[in-house]
């Protein structure tokens, strides 16, 4: 039975949010939004696609595929694609020992890619990549701030290809366009993103990982990780049965082969990049992003702490379990990562010496577009998968 409380609670909320909480019972005060919500903060299923429909005029919006739940999923694309196709399958290449054989006749070309909301309650992915296409289109972020790093860098790439939200089914299902700040305390952030328990326990991480398909009916609410078939696109069944949302990537990655993907999502104290598993040609490329990204936001004093060399150093980083991240490398090719950003909700993040470091959209928005920035500058001055792993 919902108390009073809650029934005034749900009474003041928005018809989503309550329709929401109707459907999952979840807590009336995990659905308090932030107030003041900035402009730039365009993080819902809706908002996206009102800006991909107004706003894209250089770009070519497509829709990609539908979800599990029949939404449509969006792909924005710049420049001009790979053409033609190679003679041989990616594996086939690698055991022919040159990947041109799979990329084809353009082989040369620098293809960039980004995918953001595979996790719908990861909203910070979402709003980056948004405003990564208003510096494309304008050459300015929704703040109006200008990016010219992004601009020189995108210039010296021939494909950029961003999908704003990959899991509009599991973003849907958190009906905030923004959390309301916690402090330090993660548990709304977590329950909405991973789920809670019957007794509104936080199914957690990773916890949630134990049971793909997700039954919604064993939760009180299955938060934005899985899509409508209850499953976690990062760990679908890749080789079996995968979801129409997989599906999509794979077709995509097919027809674009890029030599880079960022999978963005939210989950760090401070931004971090986690260590796939790829192939082993791929270490030291990984190295090297990292070792330029992690010294680019501790020169600038978003990390905890001020030493560049520790903080740079990959070598103590341990490869992710297979994911989403190594079935890309092994479908297509492309050397695919994971940066992980600090979330709005839970914005202060204490630092070794100095004052706490407090996220805000601001500076979270600044993340996402320095790791775009450091990833697409990096692809430009190095090459790209033709000059990371073939040998003259």
């Amino acid at each position: 039975m919902i108390s009073r409380r809650s029934a005034l609670a749900m009474a003041a909320l928005p018809a989503a949010m309550s329709n929401a909480q109707a459907k999952f019972a979840i807590p009336a005060d995990y659905l308090r939004e932030a107030p003041d919500i900035p402009g730039f903060w365009l993080s819902t299923v809706g908002d996206v696609r009102s800006f991909l429909n107004s706003k894209v005029s250089k770009g070519k919006v497509r829709t990609i595929g539908r979800s599990a739940g029949g939404r449509e999923i969006h792909s924005v694309f710049y420049g001009t694609p790979r053409s033609g196709k190679g003679t041989t399958t990616f594996s086939g290449s690698l055991g022919y020992r040159d990947v041109r054989a799979y990329l084809g006749p353009d082989w040369n070309r620098k293809v960039y890619c980004c995918i953001a909301g595979v996790h719908g309650g990861e909203f910070e992915g979402i709003v980056g990549t948004v405003n990564l296409i208003s510096v494309l289109e304008t050459g300015r972020d929704l703040r109006g701030k200008e990016w010219p790093e992004i601009q020189a860098a995108a210039a010296k790439l021939d494909r950029i290809v961003l999908v704003p939200i990959v899991n509009p089914d599991g973003r849907e299902r958190v009906p905030l366009r923004m959390i309301a700040s916690r402090g330090d305390d993660y548990t709304v952030q977590e329950y909405l993103n991973t789920g809670g328990k019957p007794d509104g326990s936080l199914i957690g991480w990773p916890g949630c990982k134990k049971y793909i398909p997700l039954d919604f009916s064993t939760t009180q609410f299955p938060g934005g990780y899985p899509n409508d078939a209850g499953v976690n696109i990062m760990h679908d069944d890749f080789m079996g049965n995968p979801q129409p949302e997989t599906r999509a990537l794979y077709t995509l990655t097919s027809e674009e082969r890029p030599d880079l993907i960022l999978n963005m999502h939210t989950g760090a104290r401070f931004f971090k990049l986690l260590r796939p598993n790829c192939e082993t040609p791929l270490t030291p490329v990984f190295d090297a992003y990292y070792r330029r990204l992690l010294t680019k936001l501790t020169e600038a004093g978003l990390q905890s702490n001020e030493d560049v060399e520790a903080n740079s150093d990959p070598s103590k980083l341990q490869p992710f379990p297979n994911n989403l991240d190594a079935i890309l490398n092994l479908h297509c090719g492309a050397l695919c990562l994971t940066p992980e950003s600090p979330s709005h909700s839970s914005p202060v993040a204490k630092r070794q010496g100095a004052e706490p470091l407090i996220h805000t959209p601001n500076l979270l928005l600044d993340l996402q577009l320095i790791a775009h920035q450091e990833a697409m500058g990096f692809l430009a001055e190095t090459g790209g998968r033709i000059a990371w792993t073939t040998k003259a």
